[in-house]
């Protein structure tokens, strides 16, 4: 691989390729060159990489001669569609559609948890879930020491994890609400504004989504836990960004508050939030734009034997896909 490479990002104007820009230069990867690839209304617009405006290019079949890393991010079609072609052109993808993510030829990875997965690539490398992601950055750690059997978890997710055309639609729905007016809804099935949606992702036959199922299947293969079980219920409400959920474990081993608030406090990636007494605890206001997620209300279930409830918090447009993604492209280099 080139010290330093030349870098393309597939799907660069959205929420998450914007991201993708942001942290390639805050965390001063080494970029050689970067061409941003969006389909061919984004063409000729322009965006800022450290100081420099670069001219947006249409996506096609020729867009990656002389690509080493291909950072994707502009959904399941395109990627199964351009994947394949930028590995026969030579270029490592990073993909942060589900596309490839159940594919057992290709690593799911979390570096803080399995950056070895890695290198077992074969052209392709899978970003997971963000509520996987970002569940995983406190129930890894915790698993590791004490061994995780099952959880049951509710997910909180912000709208800007179904895309920018989402965050304009709270937006515009708070005013109307606000104003008096009638509400109008484009992206999501119901009014998000002042409610909650308990439903992500499209429904399958046992009646859970194929959102709540990824934090069973991911989760197994990230941790390499082929028994692990997450009983899991997906729902959108009104904020702008960062993900939270609740999680309940049960572990093989037995778990103390103080035991499990030393690994966590060991953890990387992750900082504990965890003071009740003085109001303090993880929010998607204090987790937007951080690199760590934040885990807090930490105490024993009172349901489950050996079982450990906890609220994890993080912004799942940089740990749960931009700085992910980066961060596997960091491996790639090393």
């Amino acid at each position: 691989m080139n010290r330093n490479p030349h870098i393309a990002i597939v799907g660069a104007t959205g929420a998450v390729g914007i991201e993708m820009i942001k942290t390639l230069e805050k965390r001063k990867f080494p970029v050689g060159q970067l061409t941003l690839l969006a389909s061919a209304r984004s063409a000729g617009k322009k965006l800022k990489f450290r100081g420099k405006a670069i001219t947006i290019k249409e996506l096609t079949k020729d867009s990656f001669a002389g690509v080493d890393i291909a950072l994707f991010s502009a959904g399941g079609g395109i990627s199964r569609d351009f994947a394949p072609i930028a590995v026969k052109a030579g270029c490592v993808v990073v993909d942060n559609s589900s596309a490839f993510r159940q594919d057992k030829n290709v690593p799911l990875v979390v570096p803080e948890i399995n950056a070895a997965d890695v290198k077992k690539h074969k052209g392709i490398i899978a970003n997971p879930n963000c509520t996987t992601a970002i569940t995983l950055m406190a129930l890894y750690p915790l698993h590791k020491k004490f061994g995780v059997k099952r959880i049951f978890a509710s997910s909180y997710q912000a709208v800007s994890g179904t895309g920018a055309q989402a965050i304009e639609e709270l937006k515009r729905q708070v005013g109307q609400v606000v104003a008096g007016k009638k509400v109008t809804k484009e992206v999501y099935p119901h009014q998000i504004a002042f409610n909650v949606l308990p439903q992500v992702d499209s429904f399958l036959p046992t009646g859970y989504t194929k959102e709540e199922m990824k934090m069973e299947n991911e989760g197994r293969k990230i941790m390499h836990h082929a028994k692990f079980r997450a009983s899991v219920t997906c729902v959108r409400v009104p904020v702008y960004r960062s993900h939270s959920i609740a999680v309940s474990a049960e572990f093989v081993k037995p778990i103390t508050v103080a035991t499990a608030r030393a690994v966590l406090k060991k953890a990387p990636g992750l900082d504990v939030v965890d003071e009740p007494e003085n109001k303090k605890y993880p929010m998607p206001l204090n987790t937007s734009e951080q690199d760590n997620c934040q885990v807090g209300r930490i105490r024993l279930d009172c349901a489950l034997d050996n079982g450990l409830c906890f609220w994890v918090s993080g912004d799942q447009l940089l740990k749960g896909a931009a700085l992910n993604a980066v961060q596997i492209a960091e491996e790639l280099l090393k």
